[in-house]
């Protein structure tokens, strides 16, 4: 269920910016397709700076304050009503959704045994990939009743999901390496 959540925040949050942008921040189509590269050069960036972070701090805490981040520049997008502020928040918070995917992964093999590893990653990646096509279309739906303002409150309320989802996961030992 969470990466269902997170593939369904990242995608509907990275194929409704631009819209967004234009709609109710007002931007012009350029300037609101460039903040689409800027959360996605994020969510690059957060994976590759914050890879080198999460395992110090360890995946639980890590990503738990990753996704409240995210959720806090989520709440700048929606409400502080400038572009400029809005193009930047939205690059920093796919800064911070980048790690979550891999964190999963990470988590998925530390409680399972190896033997199941590959099957239950492909499984997971394959379940969270349905997040992909089932959020977004569930924006649209919203969007086309009440307008496209409602993204961020829904990936928000999205985002909380997956925090308490992330949360409720079993505690994992912190395996010791000597190096």
């Amino acid at each position: 269920m969470f990466l269902l959540g997170y593939v369904g925040v990242e995608v509907a949050l990275g194929g409704w910016i631009v819209t967004f942008m234009i709609r109710v921040r007002q931007g012009s189509a350029f300037a609101s397709g460039m903040t689409a590269t800027g959360f996605w050069l994020g969510i690059t960036v957060g994976r590759v700076v914050l890879g080198f972070v999460t395992p110090r701090v360890g995946e639980k805490v890590a990503i738990s304050v990753y996704i409240v981040c995210s959720i806090g520049f989520g709440l700048v997008l929606w409400l502080v009503p400038q572009f400029y502020a809005s193009a930047v928040a939205v690059s920093l918070q796919g800064f911070f959704l980048g790690p979550l995917f891999p964190g999963a992964v990470v988590i998925v093999t530390k409680l399972l045994p190896r033997h199941l590893h590959v099957t239950s990653i492909g499984f997971v990646a394959a379940f969270g990939g349905s997040g992909a096509a089932i959020l977004p279309f569930a924006v649209g739906v919203l969007a086309q009743a009440k307008g496209v303002k409602v993204l961020q409150p829904f990936i928000i309320a999205l985002s909380g999901a997956i925090l308490i989802t992330w949360l409720g996961l079993p505690r994992v030992a912190k395996v010791r390496r000597n190096e």
